[in-house]
């Protein structure tokens, strides 16, 4: 057997998506010896953004025609996420000094389905008491449950009102407000970025910290609470990659990880790929590169990725929008999300929309799920969908030395991901990653 690379490394890391790719940045900004590798010859893995041979190539789409444009204009998200101005994602970027390489531009604006309309989500104290969201005695009630979450503080008695929030659940605190369930709807939805009502009836300290992060992210920007890596969000594992490359990591593209070597302990102990093998004190990736019996299937998620030529109507002619659609406003548990970027993200040839829907799967039928979300688009020029497993491990790894991270969820957004990516990170190392850093300048060197 031949050595793989240098054959010997404290850590192997199998796939390039960015929870494997933060890990290996972060590993080898402490010294450690990483090899990465990734069975396709980009990076990204799932959450890769794809130019539109790739993209076509990848769906058996044939050519892509010429109306689109140029092929070196589009980099197209597999996995539509936007990333929370302020909160994990961000302070991990800062942390890392990634933010060096990468270049962020706010979404333009944040809506929400309610009674058959598009309407905006309200960005500040004025838009609030102007928006059809809310009846004029709704609006005051909402203003003064938004003043308790600003100003309330987990280690200060005084900010509580009395409210024990590890107790109280998120109903009753809406409840001791006076507000409205269609409001209770959408502050959960649109704002605390729950993906269904099981939050309602548990206590209230999570989905409250939840909002904190939503309304100081909203204040950072003022138009919405959500940034975006020009040339699409392939280079977010890109800029951690190039971290961990700096700092001596080995990377491998185009590379299959045939098999994972065990001691008698059933510890991993290295990877066999043809016939070379490279040995480490323990393997981190993605559930695809591990066999059955160590991951469980938790869902199924479709995403349907679809170029328009127009903005998104009732949405203002705004190129870069979330459109949340609450389940329960379509007779659904899970919620539906909608995201549109365009060439002012540069992801797009000018005049060409990007707009993908997705949700978590409810039935068999995967065009059926997305027709909430699809009938807010118009005109489809084309349109791609992909139907793909969602996985978990069945145990931390500290056993078998089996490190893997799950699968990205349906929401629009980053934050549940990275609560997975720093439990990756503690279950690795065996203490938390430090996140006290501020997160309220992107353009920040710290």
């Amino acid at each position: 057997m031949e050595p793989l690379a240098d054959g010997e490394y404290d850590a192997i890391i199998m796939g390039t998506g960015l929870k494997e790719c933060v890990i290996s940045g972060l590993l080898s900004v402490q010294g450690m010896r990483v090899l990465q590798m990734d069975r396709n010859n980009y990076y990204g893995a799932d959450g890769a953004s794809l130019n539109l041979t790739n993209l076509y190539k990848k769906f058996n789409a044939g050519e892509p025609p010429e109306i689109l444009g140029a092929n070196r204009d589009f980099n197209v998200d597999l996995i539509p996420k936007f990333i929370m101005a302020c909160g994990n994602l961000t302070k991990m970027l800062l942390h890392t000094k990634v933010t060096r390489y990468l270049e962020f531009k706010s979404i333009e604006g944040s809506y929400v389905y309610k009674g058959g309309k598009i309407l905006k989500v309200p960005a500040t104290p004025e838009e609030g008491l102007r928006s059809p969201l809310m009846g004029l005695f709704e609006k005051r009630r909402f203003r003064s449950f938004l003043l308790f979450v600003d100003q309330y503080d987990e280690t200060k008695p005084a900010t509580h009102q009395g409210k024990d929030l590890t107790v109280m659940t998120m109903r009753e605190l809406y409840v001791s407000f006076g507000l409205q369930p269609d409001t209770h709807q959408f502050i959960s939805h649109a704002m605390c970025l729950e993906l269904d009502d099981v939050h309602l009836d548990q206590p209230a300290l999570a989905t409250v910290k939840g909002l904190q992060t939503y309304c100081y992210s909203l204040s950072r920007y003022g138009t919405s609470p959500y940034i975006y890596p020009v040339y699409g969000l392939g280079g977010l594992p890109e800029g951690f990659s190039r971290l961990c490359a700096i700092h001596g990591g080995t990377f491998m593209l185009d590379r299959d990880v045939d098999e994972i070597m065990y001691n008698d302990k059933g510890e991993a102990i290295g990877v066999k790929s043809g016939n070379e093998m490279a040995r480490a004190k323990f393997v981190v990736g993605d559930p695809s590169y591990f066999p059955k019996e160590k991951v469980r299937a938790t869902g199924q998620i479709v995403r349907c990725i679809c170029f328009l030529n127009h903005p998104i109507q009732n949405c203002g002619d705004l190129e870069s929008v979330q459109i949340v659609i609450p389940g329960p406003q379509v007779n659904r548990k899970n919620d539906i999300f909608v995201v549109s970027i365009a060439s002012s993200h540069a992801v797009s040839a000018s005049g060409v929309y990007i707009a993908i829907v997705s949700t978590k799967m409810e039935g068999d039928d995967a065009d059926r799920e997305v027709i909430p979300g699809l009938a807010l688009l118009g005109h489809i020029m084309q349109r791609f969908t992909m139907v793909a497993t969602t996985y978990e491990p069945v145990s931390d790894g500290n056993t078998d030395k089996c490190y893997i991270s799950s699968s990205f969820d349906a929401s629009s957004h980053f934050e549940g991901d990275v609560d997975d990516l720093l439990s990756l990170y503690k279950r690795v190392t065996g203490k938390d990653l430090d996140m006290n850093i501020n997160a309220d300048s992107v353009e920040a060197d710290y």
